[in-house]
């Protein structure tokens, strides 16, 4: 299937808009740069600094799974990746609690 990003095509577009009349109030903040600035706490920075050293994934544990493969010895364990699917599953028709 083949995805078609019709917004970059359309980037040449203008967008039309109608002369502002006499007697038009301009938008609150028209004209002006916004510019917004956070904070973060000393413990989201810790924690966030934590994060960045951390592994996403265990590479030692990718390179014994690949090594498996390649001898033909891999077990996929087809009751735990039907649980997963199942789960999966549930929490996507579960309403969304607001």
């Amino acid at each position: 299937m083949k995805i078609d990003d019709s917004i970059k095509k359309a980037a040449g577009l203008a967008v039309a808009t109608t002369p502002k009349q006499a007697g038009q109030a301009e938008p609150v903040g028209a004209g002006k740069a916004a510019s917004d600035s956070v904070r973060l706490s000393s413990q989201l920075q810790a924690l966030s600094g934590q994060i960045a050293s951390t592994e996403v994934f265990n590479a030692e544990k990718v390179a014994e799974i690949k090594a498996a493969i390649t001898a033909g010895h891999f077990q996929v364990n087809t009751e735990k990746v039907a649980d997963g699917l199942m789960d999966t599953v549930k929490d996507l028709i579960q309403p969304r609690k607001a």
